[in-house]
């Protein structure tokens, strides 16, 4: 501790998404507005802004409308590609069928929506935020919650540089850094790892269901010309996903004759011989999907788990010296297909929060207004309305339960109020035993449409430095072979994307349990997914990942 620099601020953030950078923009309108000298710093993992980020992405502007009115006449490369058309496909293994946009509410119609990288977005945001003077540290983890002695949050250090794999200080050894603040958001996206431990440690889901999740497989294709129609949005369900598994696909047609891709299966499946990255590649096999990208080329290729609980799984937000904001504490309006707009609402009112607090000179309490601000929001109200969606879905199947969504969803959109609210459960508990399951076959790779998932990590430029201590933590070493490998089959080889779990046979023949930390694309899936909740997922060396171009 105490060869580790401080550095104070009045506002860190910790991630440098679309909530983090709209929270810290928010925050330096209101202090330059008022002439006052207020500082603020975001952390982010990545070894830029935007080079972790991935989503599909389609974005309600609605937020970004409220922040920076005028970002359509800004060269901002979300605006280059309006949404045009609007597509919901039913699939079987051969056929589609297209539902009528009559059949669904008008919020489900994507009018006046844009399609394109949100990762771009996110480091168009960052040379704003740069320009007001915000500090943007990349490559910095935030490894370690800082407390002050009365137990509230005194900030976050980020994790040692140059520790070896056996826990040694390297020749570039470098101690991490404390950054200090009067209050910390923590804006770590999906399942964050520090915001895991602020759940526990102050009670924050104690009156929230459980949160759940997707696994979205995404891959970006430069298509023929003559295929591309920039702003046609495409969303699927059914085929491929057999009884007991939920998802669907996604085809966005974007700027310069790319498309953005993708399959999300919500990770509630009970198949311990499910793969979500195998359900992803088959589905860009059925003949509609296959037409489109056929004299195409895959050009990258990512992971990452989405929050799917929405309404009824948002944890209380703030707490002593800090708040949740975006994806770690979990907006993502599943219907919708759309989590950016909410999360930079949420950053943005946490913001004004911390800005009312700080200039009437209170530090490190909890921000009450900020939970106010959300309860009388559009955003709580947004997902107040498809509350019961996914988990109709979840219950009644696919068919029976769009139906029963769909009801309640014109319902709700109605002003007719449903008078319940549905429950959800943790999705490693919904894993069967693999004897009461039956083995999916999945097809080899043909190495044009479809591909393995070796190949497919090399083109999300995932890099970690090799000699560092691995960050798949496995609270029980023996339980993958002991329990995970008899009972479940060993899900964890086929339900992460990028190859990092295996079952090897030692020198005795004998099954072994091998990380492949390195491949880590930071998904989240195995920390969320494992049966035994088995694996504690911690950040790796700052900079190590993914580098996603474009996604």
């Amino acid at each position: 501790m105490s060869e580790r620099e401080s550095m104070p601020y009045d506002l860190v953030i910790v991630g440098g998404g679309p909530a983090g950078l709209s929270a810290a923009i928010r925050f330096k309108q209101l202090a330059d507005e008022a002439g006052k000298d207020l500082s603020v710093c975001i952390l982010e993992k990545g070894s830029e802004i935007g080079a972790h980020i991935l989503s599909g992405a389609v974005v309600d502007p609605k937020a970004l409308d409220e922040l920076l009115p005028s970002w359509r006449d800004e060269d901002c490369p979300l605006a280059k590609t309006p949404v045009t058309e609007n597509h919901h496909w039913i699939l079987t293994k051969k056929k589609k069928f297209a539902m009528p946009h009559f059949m669904t509410p008008s919020f489900m119609h994507n009018k006046g929506t844009y399609t394109g990288s949100l990762g771009n977005l996110c480091r168009w945001l960052g040379e704003r935020a740069e320009n007001m003077g915000i500090e943007i540290f990349p490559g910095f983890a935030a490894a370690e919650i800082l407390y002050n002695d009365d137990g509230s949050v005194k900030g976050v250090a980020t994790g040692d540089m140059g520790v070896a794999r056996d826990g040694s200080h390297k020749p570039d050894y470098q101690p991490g850094l404390e950054l200090h603040a009067k209050y910390t958001f923590f804006a770590e996206g999906a399942h964050g790892h520090l915001t895991k431990m602020l759940k526990k440690q102050f009670a924050l889901t104690a009156d929230s269901q459980p949160q759940i999740y997707g696994l979205g497989v995404k891959e970006l294709w430069d298509i023929d010309p003559a295929k591309h129609k920039a702003g046609r949005v495409i969303h699927s369900q059914g085929w491929p996903l057999s009884e007991g598994a939920n998802g669907g696909g996604f085809l966005y047609h974007q700027a310069d004759n790319q498309v953005a891709l993708g399959f999300v299966t919500w990770l509630n499946y009970e198949n311990p011989y499910l793969s979500p990255f195998e359900e992803m590649q088959r589905w860009k096999q059925h003949p509609e999907i296959r037409k489109i990208l056929e004299g195409g080329k895959r050009v990258s290729y990512g992971a990452r788990a989405i929050n799917d609980g929405g309404f009824q799984a948002v944890p209380k937000l703030y707490f002593p010296g800090g708040a949740l904001i975006g994806c770690s504490a979990g907006f993502v309006n599943v219907p919708r297909i759309k989590g950016t707009h909410t999360a930079m609402k949420t950053g943005m009112m946490a913001a004004e929060s911390a800005y009312e607090a700080i200039v009437a000179d209170r530090t490190s309490d909890e921000l009450t207004a900020y939970g106010t601000a959300y309860e009388n929001s559009w955003v709580r109200e947004e997902l107040r309305v498809v509350r019961n969606v996914l988990p109709a879905v979840e219950k009644y199947g696919d068919f029976l339960g769009t139906i029963i969504s769909g009801i309640n969803m014109w319902a709700e959109h109605l002003k007719i109020k449903m008078p319940f609210t549905m429950k959800l459960h943790p999705d490693w508990s919904r894993l069967k035993r693999a004897e009461h399951c039956v083995k999916i076959e999945y097809p080899k790779p043909d190495g044009v449409i479809s591909f393995d998932r070796l190949s497919s990590v090399f083109l999300s430029n995932t890099n970690h430095e090799e000699d560092q201590p691995v960050h798949l933590q496995l609270k029980d070493p023996s339980i993958p072979v002991d329990v995970n490998l008899p009972v479940f089959a060993g899900p964890s080889a086929r339900y992460c994307p990028a190859g990092v779990y295996e079952f090897i046979e030692d020198e005795a023949g004998q099954p072994k349990f091998q990380i492949n930390a390195q491949n880590c694309v930071h998904c989240k899936t195995c920390d969320i997914k494992d049966p035994a909740q088995n694996i504690n997922w911690v950040v790796p060396e700052g900079g190590g990942g993914p580098n996603y171009p474009n996604m």
